[in-house]
């Protein structure tokens, strides 16, 4: 006997949860999500060690949104943390202040300055691009070679492992630089964690009784055992069309925690290593969740080469990519019965933010489809 549902929902992170979410609550929907991995929440996930800190199982995950109509959804499930996510790089045996700002402008040149005299050394600095097209030129038309060389360029490499000029502008181009004294990571309005987790906030999420949860469970094979109106995919877009115009390139990521018998480990919650280490970056969590306890958990984070039994994390950023990936999107909109939603789905490195606005958008359009 065959399971009869409204939506089969590929996928337990932000995008198949808030869209399971909404069709469930907002509709009367009876959605199943499956998920392959052992718990919700996709990379987003986090959970305690067994030193009883919690951690971003799958590398840090900083919330943040300038979109109040984001933040008011997710809130009904969470109360927030606010925090300002500081990091520093670690760079010629010191640590800097990162994202560039006026700070870092002072310890490069040794002494206190003014936003005027960094706008005008940088002025100097800049090579004349109007229109960068890559990586390695929007960075050296707004801060020049010497700090491009030592912030940007062999971390991208070891990242991406592709030189930075092989590489959308957006991949560095979404790091500010700035002149004033402005140490925080990002820009946005709202910045915050949920305060209990991210794996607690998913727990409510799906929390609702037209919601069914199936984990360590691949949705290929429950296909033959379910009558569903639509699926919605948030996988990869190339493994879902069975690799037919060849694999998408990918990167990976290995993670290794280590708990310190310290309060704390490092001066910010993350450290980048651009230069000196095999790690791109050392996170110690603690610093973001505000946990009070006598022990660390740091992760070191080293980027690896995409293969077979691996995760997918990255979508590579490059033209020869999208390339390849406009083929599987002109295979995916062909397919009224299937949505794809996500980062993986759609070849592109999104924010949490935007994975959500992206299933709320998808939602409405489920809704006029389905139940108007």
């Amino acid at each position: 006997m065959k399971t009869n549902v409204d939506f089969l929902i590929a996928g337990a992170g932000f995008a198949g949860a808030v869209l399971a979410e909404r069709l469930a609550s907002q509709c009367g929907a009876k959605c199943l999500v499956v998920d392959k991995r052992d718990h919700l929440g996709g990379n987003a996930h986090d959970r305690y060690d067994a030193a009883g800190v919690l951690i971003h199982q799958y590398g840090p995950h900083y919330f943040r949104s300038n979109s109040q109509r984001i933040v008011d959804y997710l809130g009904q499930f969470t109360a927030w943390h606010p925090v300002e996510y500081q990091i520093l790089s670690w760079a010629e045996g010191r640590y800097w202040p990162f994202p560039i700002n006026l700070n870092t402008f002072e310890q490069l040149i040794g002494r206190e300055s003014t936003s005027e005299e960094m706008e005008r050394t940088l002025a100097e600095w800049r090579v004349p691009i109007a229109e960068p097209k890559n990586s390695e030129e929007v960075i050296v038309s707004q801060v020049g070679w010497k700090l491009y060389e030592m912030f940007f360029k062999n971390y991208t490499r070891k990242q991406w492992r592709r030189d930075p000029a092989e590489l959308d502008a957006s991949v560095c181009g979404r790091i500010p630089v700035r002149t004033n004294r402005d140490n925080r990571y990002l820009s946005e309005s709202f910045q915050a964690l949920p305060k209990e987790g991210y794996t607690a906030m998913f727990e409510r999420i799906l929390d609702h009784p037209d919601i069914e949860l199936r984990l360590n469970t691949d949705y290929r094979e429950l296909l033959p055992h379910v009558e569903f109106r639509h699926l919605i995919y948030t996988g990869a877009i190339d493994e879902f069309f069975d690799f037919c115009h060849g694999p998408l390139p990918y990167r990976s990521l290995r993670f290794e925690p280590e708990t310190l018998q310290q309060e704390v480990f490092q001066p910010a919650m993350q450290v980048n290593y651009p230069n000196d280490e095999e790690f791109t970056r050392i996170v110690e969590i603690k610093h973001a969740t505000g946990q009070k306890l006598p022990v660390t958990t740091i992760v070191r984070e080293y980027p690896e080469n995409y293969a077979p039994g691996r995760e997918a994390y990255y979508p590579i950023p490059a033209p020869d990519a999208r390339e390849l990936y406009e083929k599987y999107r002109a295979l995916g909109e062909a397919r009224t019965d299937v949505s794809f939603v996500g980062r993986l789905a759609t070849y592109r490195y999104y924010n949490m933010d935007q994975v959500v606005g992206m299933a709320l958008t998808e939602f409405e359009k489920l809704k006029a489809r389905y139940f108007a």
